[in-house]
């Protein structure tokens, strides 16, 4: 949505989004003002002062603050340190809603269950919210092994970013700034044998993937199980999910998991991403370019 410059010979208040030249006696400048606010946040303005909201809608810091703390006290909106503001997670909650409404699951679904019937393991899509994944589905493999390393984990679930593949390379793919954020708030909780505690072995670990294009989950989430993951892309070339093959060490080797197996996931995250309207300039992910360089992390 396009952010409009106030007029000074205006009065505070009269600005305005293209949509508020509507004279419809029913509609409501209030939610607009809410609307706007909300507006201010991207993806290069993650944290905001009333201050900054303030000018960049042209009202008075007393009106601000009295939509800001609303907003906050109904969770749309977070206040972190300085007395600055965030997006809360109900904004994350309507994205995530709308994005599973626009049918990115059913865009993955078949790719998705091709893979985990050819492969025999667990495939995933997922989404990244705040500091866990959500899983919008989840196929689990033929493996009678993953049935019982796997308890309770379905579509909906949600899992701890810092230690699953899908949430390290969603993160790794977050904006700068708000890749910060999120990394400052993480508390690295332990979960499998190698889970990453120091965050700055997980920022060395981020820059990493972002260079592979797949992540890899080295028993970091549960104890016997592997997972890789890559990316899913829009049409504007950002990542907005990811896809995630699991599997367990008496089944398979990482470095197998990862040399065999990583191209067929790339492969089925391009198809899906054509799909979503991405086009590659190149082929990255072609031939030995991606495998090679993660091999031995086993």
């Amino acid at each position: 949505m396009p952010r409009v410059k106030p007029d000074p010979a205006m009065p505070d208040g009269a600005w305005a989004l293209s949509t508020s030249m509507l004279k419809e006696p029913r509609f409501s400048q209030s939610l607009e003002r809410g609307l706007a606010i909300l507006c201010c946040f991207d993806a290069e303005h993650t944290v905001l002062g009333i201050v900054d909201i303030a000018q960049e809608l042209g009202m008075s810091r007393s009106t601000t603050h009295r939509y800001v703390i609303t907003l906050a006290a109904l969770g749309y909106l977070e206040q972190g340190p300085g007395r600055k503001y965030r997006l809360g997670l109900r904004v994350t909650g309507l994205g995530l809603s709308a994005m599973s409404g626009t049918g990115l699951r059913e865009h993955a679904h078949a790719d998705l269950q091709e893979l985990c019937q050819r492969t025999g393991f667990t495939v995933s899509l997922a989404v990244l919210d705040g500091p866990e994944i959500l899983l919008l589905e989840r196929l689990r493999g033929t493996r009678r092994i993953l049935y019982q390393a796997e308890p309770g984990i379905a579509a909906g679930s949600r899992l701890p970013a810092h230690c699953t593949a899908a949430g390290k390379l969603l993160l790794a793919h977050t904006p700068e700034v708000a890749q910060r954020e999120l990394l400052g708030d993480l508390q690295l909780e332990k979960y499998g044998p190698n889970t990453i505690r120091s965050k700055g072995a997980l920022r060395r670990e981020l820059a990493q993937i972002g260079e592979d294009g797949l992540a890899v989950d080295d028993q970091e989430f549960a104890e016997g199980l592997y997972a890789i993951a890559a990316p899913l892309r829009c049409d504007t070339g950002d990542t907005v999910a990811a896809i995630g093959m699991t599997a367990h060490s008496r089944t398979i080797g990482l470095a197998d998991l990862i040399d065999a197996l990583g191209p067929h996931l790339v492969s089925t995250a391009d198809r899906i991403s054509a799909r979503l309207g991405y086009r590659r300039a190149d082929e990255l992910y072609s031939g030995d370019g991606i495998v090679p360089a993660l091999r031995g992390r086993g």
